[in-house]
C-alpha cells in the first residue's frame, strides 16, 4: 500500500512518500521526498492513504538534518509508485550520488567518470540526477559544474545553495 504525509522543512512542505515495509523503521520504505514547486514532483494520487505516524522516524531524521545534527541517513528506500526504481544507468549514478560525503561537493563530470559515462556521458548524468527521487536524503544537491557553480537542481538552485550552506560546503 502507497502511505504518504507532509512535513515543514526549512525548505518548505516536503511530501514523503512511501511502501508499507516489515523492515522498515517504522513499517514505511521511502519512494520519494519532494519539494515543493520541483520539477517532476510527486503528487498525492487516489488510492494513497495518509499515514504521518509511520513517517515518524523519516521526520526525525530530517529534522535533524535540517538541525545540523544529522550527517548521514538511515532510511530504507522502496521502489517508485508506478514506473521501476529507475533505469540501470540512473541506478549507477544514484549510487554514486548516495556515496558524497556530507559537506563536500563533486562535479557531474566526476560522478560521469565514476559510473564509466565520461565525455558526452556528463549530460546523460545530469538527467540521471535530475529524476532523483529522494532529494535531500539523497544528496544530488552536492553534485555541481566543473568551474564550481551550482547547476541544475530540481527543487531549485536557492534551495541547492541553502542546502549546500547548511552543510558547510560553500566555500566564502
Amino acid at each position: 500500500m502507497t502511505v504518504y504525509t507532509e512535513i515543514d522543512s526549512p525548505l518548505g512542505t516536503l511530501l514523503l512518500v512511501g511502501e508499507e515495509s516489515t523492515t522498515a523503521l517504522g513499517g514505511v520504505a521511502l519512494v520519494s521526498l519532494s519539494l515543493p514547486g520541483q520539477k517532476g514532483a510527486a503528487v498525492v494520487r487516489d488510492g494513497w492513504q495518509r499515514a504521518t505516524e509511520a513517517f515518524e522516524e523519516i521526520a526525525r531524521q530530517l529534522r535533524a538534518y535540517f538541525d545540523g545534527e544529522l550527517r548521514s541517513f538511515t532510511i530504507e528506500y522502496a521502489h517508485a509508485v508506478g514506473g521501476g526504481w529507475g533505469t540501470a544507468f540512473q541506478q549507477r549514478v544514484w549510487g554514486a550520488v548516495d556515496g558524497i560525503p556530507y559537506g563536500r561537493t563533486v562535479t557531474y563530470g566526476q560522478i560521469a567518470e565514476q559510473v564509466g559515462a565520461s565525455g558526452a556521458g556528463v549530460r546523460a548524468v545530469g538527467t540521471a540526477i535530475g529524476r532523483n527521487p529522494l532529494l535531500v536524503v539523497r544528496p544530488c544537491h552536492r553534485v555541481i559544474g566543473a568551474d564550481g557553480a551550482l547547476r541544475g537542481y530540481a527543487g531549485g538552485i536557492e534551495r541547492k545553495e541553502r542546502l549546500l550552506g547548511l552543510e558547510g560546503a560553500l566555500a566564502p
